[in-house]
């Protein structure tokens, strides 16, 4: 029996024994609940890897790729844009190369960086919740998140808890929930404000606790007597009655939020984890037992990094990629998860050559000049973080292979190619990053590991207070301006314009494995099971097959992030905070196609 740790980019970090060549969950790893997901158990074994590699479509050994590939970084202007499709410390030893050859990498999230820059306006440092404070709780609070696709060991933590799910999506965890507050998309900030202020209404805010930590406090209320109840209400799609029963979970409770990265898909992301965290602080829930705000944490927090490197970068979400002469596309998929994919599509015909280095074929690799294939995580040494928790768990080679090539070895080839010095053995590097960890019960904790982050106050030393939002910019502050703003909301009802929700699917990993052409509508919409329907966006369109979903909000529609062609529909804007991809910020129109009935 062999230990390692599953690669995938999950909320998960699972530990796994493999025993006579089978994966097993480890059965004493201290976040697990004695199962892997779909993904390892069939998904990885059906999902063919690049077993070759390919210059200009053209099957080659890999040590003449790996020539082109040196040649190819001859050339002045050079790019190192990164995916996270297998995620590990060693992924990152690329950037030595980058920096030394004068290139460029890339700043910016496609996935949680708006909700990251919202809590670090307010706590100073994103730290992580422990799993252990989830299940002291009494109430969890699911907010846009949905653990059954995306964090599926975090409910054996919540067992016995009472839930309330704040989600446009009737999600399974929503349909056992306690209660169920299906709001309107990219109203998750107005939830959070108008609480607050109930709470502050009703003197039910924990006045001890933010004397000492959060002394602003009274700013923040006249800050939410700013927003009108009524009509925002209204715009949320809930009733005072809701509201009611939502403060009866909160109050005089242990509470932890467990937000989702769905509620900052949007161009006011931060807005809405800043105001989710001022409503905690309301409350009083931070550096308390059983308390606390769970979101993505800052895996390398904490962490001496040896790959941080000072290279120029360029966005991640609006890449300029026609300005290289060359692109290394290293464990992503830019023209299937990037978004407006013409955009995307048309910028890397200006590259003079793309490498993509990774162990799927897909949208990316078919365009590229030169692949080269990647050695699987099961087959190398690596060091897996995790963004949900603060376990570290060693990543064994537990089935060796030949094909592929690791990224330190590509790095080694590289180094060794243009004459530069200074790279360490591997094992070195591992050893630094497991050499700042504490130990417990023989699993490895991370240096930021606090049984309760904030116990002592918030920013990078702990000295200072939180800091309330204070500022947003949108239609319902000024009540003429919502007037104008429901007039547009009628007109848009209109013609059918929907807010685009893209949600994960429980059957693939972004556009990893298995990867469908459905668009999830209600029912009450009136379109039958299996047509097929042109969606629409001011960014482009695409065909896709209806699957009739009542779980969803009729003002809505559901593309699943795996699905193919989806970004053909989304912006490539900016988040106003964190560099992030907007994903959501969009509504789109349906129309069927020609033929159907």
């Amino acid at each position: 029996m062999k230990k390692t740790a599953c690669g995938l980019d999950c909320f998960d970090a699972c530990g796994i024994e493999v025993i006579d060549g089978k994966l097993h969950a480890d059965a004493l790893d201290p976040t697990g609940n004695g199962a892997l997901c779909s993904h390892l158990y069939k998904h990885i074994e059906q999902t063919p890897h690049i077993t070759s590699a390919r210059i200009d479509g053209k099957e080659v050994s890999l040590e003449e790729a790996m020539e082109a590939v040196v040649e190819a970084f001859r050339t002045p202007k050079s790019l190192l844009w990164r995916g996270s499709g297998n995620v590990g410390v060693m992924q990152e030893v690329t950037n030595l190369f980058i920096q030394k050859v004068g290139g460029r990498l890339t700043h910016g999230s496609l996935c949680d960086g708006a909700g990251d820059a919202g809590i670090v306006l307010g706590r100073g440092v994103n730290k992580t919740l422990p799993l252990e404070e989830i299940e002291k709780a009494d109430t969890i609070v699911v907010w846009g998140r949905n653990l059954t696709v995306t964090n599926a060991h975090i409910l054996p933590f919540i067992e016995g808890k009472k839930i309330v799910v704040i989600d446009p999506v009737a999600t399974p965890i929503a349909k056992k929930a306690d209660l169920h507050l299906q709001i309107a998309p990219r109203t998750d900030y107005y939830m959070a404000i108008m609480l607050s202020r109930f709470l502050f209404m009703e003197d039910s805010e924990d006045t001890t606790w933010m004397d000492a930590f959060a002394p602003e406090y009274e700013e923040f209320y006249d800050y939410t007597r700013e927003h009108r109840i009524k009509s925002i209400l209204a715009y949320m799609g809930v009733t005072l009655g809701d509201m009611g029963n939502m403060l009866e979970y909160l109050r005089n409770k242990k509470v932890v939020f467990l937000v989702g990265t769905g509620v900052q898909k949007y161009s006011i992301g931060a807005s809405t984890l800043h105001a989710i965290d001022s409503l905690a602080a309301v409350l009083g829930l931070f550096g308390k037992e059983g308390c606390g705000v769970h979101y993505l944490g800052n895996s390398k927090l904490g962490f001496e990094n040896p790959f941080e490197v000072t290279c120029p970068t360029v966005s991640k979400v609006a890449t300029p990629f026609e300005k290289f002469d060359t692109v290394l596309i290293q464990g992503g998929n830019p023209m299937a998860s990037m978004p407006h994919t013409q955009k995307v599509e048309e910028r890397l015909r200006g590259v003079k050559r793309v490498i993509y280095f990774g162990l799927y074929e897909n949208e990316t690799s078919a365009r590229a000049d030169i692949v080269i294939p990647a050695k699987h995580f099961l087959a190398k040494e690596d060091i897996r973080l995790s963004y949900g928790e603060s376990y570290v768990r060693p990543m064994r080679c537990v089935k060796p292979s030949d094909e592929g090539i690791s990224e330190y070895d590509f790095t080694r080839y590289l180094f060794d190619a243009f004459g530069f010095e200074g790279l360490l053995a591997e094992a070195d590097y591992l050893e630094m990053w497991l050499s700042q960890c504490t130990q417990r019960e023989g699993y490895y904790l991370s240096p930021a590991y606090e049984p309760h982050p904030y116990a002592n106050g918030f920013g990078e030393e702990g000295e200072e207070m939180f800091t309330f939002i204070e500022e947003y910019d949108d239609d319902f502050i000024n009540t003429k301006r919502f007037k104008r703003h429901r007039k547009e909301r009628q007109k848009e009802s209109e013609v059918k314009a929907f807010w685009l929700l893209s949600p994960k699917s429980s059957k693939s990993l972004n556009t990893q494995f298995h990867r469908s052409d459905t668009i999830e509508l209600s029912s009450w919409l009136g379109y039958k099971e299996n047509q097929r329907v042109s969606v629409t966006s001011p960014y482009g369109s695409v065909t896709l097959c209806v699957k009739l979903n009542d779980d969803i909000r009729d003002d809505c529609v559901v593309v699943r992030s795996s699905v193919k062609g989806l970004n053909r529909l989304t912006p490539d804007i900016l988040s106003e905070e964190g560099e992030s991809a907007c994903f959501q910020e969009v509504k789109v129109e349906l129309s069927l196609v020609a033929g159907e009935l």
